[in-house]
Order: C-alpha cells, then sequence, then structure tokens
C-alpha cells in the first residue's frame, strides 16, 4: 500500500498534477456531499455529554431527572432533554496515489484516483458539516475546521503520495479508518497494517476502487499489458484464453481482502463506472453503525 516518494522528480510532478486537478475534484466532492447529506446525519448518539442533541418523549419508568419542565409546559407531553455522546474518535483518511491508480478505461466515467479522492473529499466534507475531527495518514494533526475538505485537499498537496504500511503514530485508540485504494500493492504490507489497526481497535473501512475494465476483462487477440508501476510489459497472443484465470485471481484477491476484515470493518466496492454517491451513501452507513457492527 505504498505510494509514490514526494520528493523524487516524479514525486514532485504528481504533486503538481495533483494540485491542478484538485480544485475540480474538490467542487465534484461537495456536489456529491450535498447529495448524500439531505440523508445522513452523521454519528451522533445519545449519550453522556455537554451537548444539547434533541428532545424525545418521556418514557415510562425511567428516571424524572432527565425530564424538561419548561419544554413539557409547551403542551400536555413530558419531554426528555437527550445530550450527545462525547465522541473524541477521529476519522482517518487515506487515498492510494500510487500509478495504478490513474487508470481509466474506455468504459469508465473517471479514473481510479480521481474517483478515490472524489469520495475522500466528499467523506470529509460530510465529516466537517457533523462536527467530526478528520485526519489524513501521514499528518499528525486532525482537523475540526467546517472547511474540512478544502483543509484535507491542502494537505494532500502538501503530503503527496504517503505510504501507508503501518498504523498513523498520530492514531488513537478505537479510531475510525478509511483507506481507498485499489489494493494492488503487496499483500504483506496490508497485514502489517491491518494488525496494528486491530491492535488500535480501530474501525477499518475499505473502500476498494475497479475500473469496469478490471472486473470484466473483455480483452481478446493480441494485447500489450504494461505493469504501470514498473513499465514491465507482458503480451498476450489469445488475451481471451486468459480471462477465466485472471477473473479467477481477481475474485481471490477480493476474497482476501473481505476476509481480512475483522467485527465493526467494512469492504465497499467502488466502481469507476458508477456515480460516486453510491459509494458514499454505504460507505456513511458503515461509519454510522454502532460499535461492534458494521459489514
Amino acid at each position: 500500500m505504498a505510494g509514490h516518494d514526494a520528493l523524487t522528480p516524479e514525486g514532485v510532478a504528481a504533486a503538481r498534477g495533483l494540485a491542478t486537478a484538485l480544485p475540480d475534484l474538490l467542487v465534484e466532492a461537495r456536489r456529491v456531499a450535498s447529495t448524500v447529506a439531505a440523508g445522513w446525519h452523521g454519528r451522533r448518539r445519545a449519550g453522556p455529554g455537554e451537548d444539547f442533541w434533541q428532545f424525545r418523549p418521556f418514557l415510562s419508568g425511567e428516571s424524572m431527572r432527565g425530564i424538561d419542565w419548561r419544554r413539557s409546559a409547551r403542551d400536555e407531553t413530558l419531554y426528555v432533554r437527550e445530550r450527545e455522546r462525547e465522541n473524541a474518535h477521529t476519522v482517518w483518511l487515506w487515498v492510494n496515489l500510487s500509478a495504478s491508480m490513474d487508470f481509466r478505461s474506455e468504459l469508465a466515467i473517471t479514473s481510479k484516483r480521481n474517483l478515490a479522492l472524489t469520495l475522500a473529499l466528499a467523506l470529509a466534507e460530510l465529516l466537517a458539516r457533523a462536527g467530526e475531527r478528520v485526519g489524513l495518514v501521514g499528518d499528525a494533526e486532525p482537523t475540526t475546521r467546517r472547511d474540512g475538505a478544502e483543509v484535507i485537499a491542502m494537505k494532500l498537496v502538501r503530503l503527496g503520495a504517503v505510504e501507508a504500511r503501518r498504523a498513523p503514530v498520530a492514531m488513537r485508540r478505537r479510531d475510525d479508518a478509511v483507506f481507498v485504494s485499489d489494493f494492488l500493492g503487496p499483500q504483506a504490507e496490508r497485514d502489517l497494517l491491518f494488525a496494528d489497526l486491530a491492535a488500535l481497535e480501530s474501525r477499518v473501512h475499505l473502500v476498494e476502487i475497479a475500473d469496469p475494465v478490471e472486473e470484466t476483462f473483455p480483452f481478446a487477440g493480441r494485447v500489450d499489458f504494461v505493469d504501470p508501476e514498473n513499465g514491465a510489459r507482458l503480451t498476450a497472443g489469445r488475451a481471451e484464453a486468459w480471462r477465466d484465470t485472471y477473473l479467477a485471481s481477481r475474485a481471490g484477491h477480493r476474497a482476501r481482502l473481505v476476509s481480512a476484515c475483522r467485527p465493526g470493518w467494512s469492504h465497499t466496492l467502488a466502481r469507476t463506472d458508477r456515480p460516486a454517491t453510491e459509494t458514499l451513501i454505504a460507505l456513511c452507513g458503515q461509519l454510522s453503525a454502532p460499535e461492534g457492527g458494521g459489514a
């Protein structure tokens, strides 16, 4: 789950490209967030805390100390004032910016990288609106600012492609972590990362980005395949003969990702030929699930 070194010439060029693309991606992320926001109210729950959350009808048998007599006086119903549970957890975001994420086939709406960034920024926007703390892997200071998406975007430009091989040093016990990637890097690195996160009792949400071509392998005849990470080439004389083997390998790769999810973790597939809102709605549902739940 590694990315380019931002100090290399390639890393500098990638950072410049990212800085150029981010303004448009921020606009798209805010559009996606606004579409989802109407049906999502963050991760707020009743519990011990200082901030008012809501009034609810008094239930027979519970203590009368919670009754708000001023509100109850407005009509003939007794109401209890509920406070919002204090939630010191941070949601940490990581986006894979390695070369494999630049891929976009003719069947896709956008590249894997742009979809990943749009989803991460849209989630940051939603979390910031809900008053949550949002952090970026590789940065030590989560933000609580209302313009959280813009803050995360600026940090992405500053940090460039950050490796995610171990849990962030600034991550605290039971924080949430959202990893947006095609997860095509070395499995041994993922295993180390997941072990770290499990030790912290984190809730981890894996958003797997996939191009429709990667899902269906629609190739036939002579095809040259190029590894975007190292430039290695592989030529197939009859690509269609490889389809079944490839699809079986692809299914095995996904099965390993899903099986790596501990209780409370989740895996969501995001295809680049589908609207980003679909994935964001599913991801918000996972983040809002009670602790110990999840897919």
